[in-house]
């Protein structure tokens, strides 16, 4: 069957809300089949869309012979759309040996919506793993659009042909205030400024041309091993019938409905536009309610297969995976933690499966 046809994917954002903790080291006792390969914390296989990529020289194994610059064993969701839709995988915009006839990748590994010195000046939150921000991102496509277009007319004409993914973007700004120990309650004052940074860079790339826009949701992050260790608790109603953190999954279900709000609003300030929201966190919860069904182990689920840790979720700080001698289960696709913090090949695959038929549905069904 297949989907329709684009002629470029153009990825704007990071593809996880939790990607900037990647490191580099050895992993013991990876998948058979491949050697120890480049990734972060969780190894992204597919091509790199981070210039953190000299970091990630031993991740990706399941997918990738070599160094694949990604936070997993194996592919992203960005990789399995630009599958799906026929496409080549995208290469990093930094990549100087990048092929970028059929799309790009502006996305950086650990990357917030707002710029640092915004984070700093009103949130007193650091960012602390690049200053790559959305604004950064938007201005390296405004400059890959001068290189490939000879006037403002015929931008519009290709890039009307593509298809945008416009995140996820957003999440590492919260992630922030959590992993800084500071109340929730500062996330939540951030979440009107980080919608409309969204906006704004939404609204701009369709006054270039943009003409289909994909922008994902946060994930149910209540559910994400490293929140799990970090704000674990003997009290039992802090979690959820899928001993997810209900006071954490709450908010991103916030963050989600603001968001939604702004696409809805975008969409009728710009009706020739199709702007799609994709649903990271249903998708992730399709994996989390029918684990068997697609392949997971259900006592795995809230478990990181590399990691190091002395604990319920092999997840500890200290030892991330990617330092040396913290070691990777040998069937990450039983998994759907990679590493704590990012998702593995697997789980990214049953997500991207599930948000396709949503997203082609949005593509073609417009109201």
């Amino acid at each position: 069957m297949g989907g329709p046809r684009y002629s470029s994917l153009v990825g704007a954002l990071l593809m996880s809300s939790l990607a900037g903790l990647c490191l580099s080291n050895n992993i013991k006792d990876g998948p058979n089949p491949i050697t120890l390969i480049s990734d972060g914390l969780n190894n992204f296989q597919s091509t790199s869309f981070s210039i953190m990529d000299h970091i990630l020289d031993h991740f990706s194994f399941t997918t990738f012979i070599r160094p694949a610059g990604r936070c997993s064993d194996g592919l992203l969701m960005v990789d399995y759309f630009a599958k799906f839709l026929k496409l080549p995988l995208l290469d990093a915009y930094l990549n100087k040996d990048g092929n970028f006839t059929h799309g790009v990748n502006f996305a950086v590994s650990g990357a917030t919506a707002m710029n640092d010195t915004r984070l700093v000046s009103k949130y007193n939150v650091v960012s602390t793993t690049t200053n790559h921000s959305l604004s950064v991102q938007l201005g390296w496509f405004k400059s890959h659009l001068d290189s490939i277009c000879s006037n403002a007319s015929e931008c519009k004409k290709e890039l009307a042909k593509g298809l945008f993914l416009m995140g996820e973007i957003g999440g590492n700004d919260y992630n922030f205030v959590f992993f800084q120990g500071k109340p929730i309650s500062v996330a939540y004052q951030m979440v009107p400024e980080v919608v409309d940074t969204i906006t704004a860079a939404i609204k701009e790339i369709i006054n270039l041309g943009a003409t289909r826009i994909i922008v994902p949701g946060n994930f149910p992050v209540g559910c994400m091993i490293v929140f799990l260790a970090i704000f674990k608790s003997n009290d039992a109603t802090l979690y959820d019938d899928h001993k997810c953190l209900k006071h954490l999954n709450n908010f991103a279900k916030h963050h989600n409905s603001q968001l939604q709000k702004a696409i809805r609003g975008l969409q009728k300030n710009y009706p020739n536009a199709t702007i799609v929201y994709a649903d990271y966190y249903t998708a992730f919860n399709e994996a989390l309610q029918h684990p068997s069904y697609h392949g997971f182990e259900r006592n795995v689920l809230r478990r990181a297969c590399c990691g190091d840790g002395d604990n319920e979720y092999n997840f500890n700080f200290g030892r991330l995976c990617g330092n040396v001698g913290v070691p990777a289960c040998k069937n990450p696709q039983h998994h759907i933690s990679w590493d704590g913090i990012h998702l593995t090949q697997h789980a990214y695959r049953v997500m991207a499966k599930w948000l396709m038929r949503n997203i082609l549905y949005g593509l073609t069904h417009v109201s």
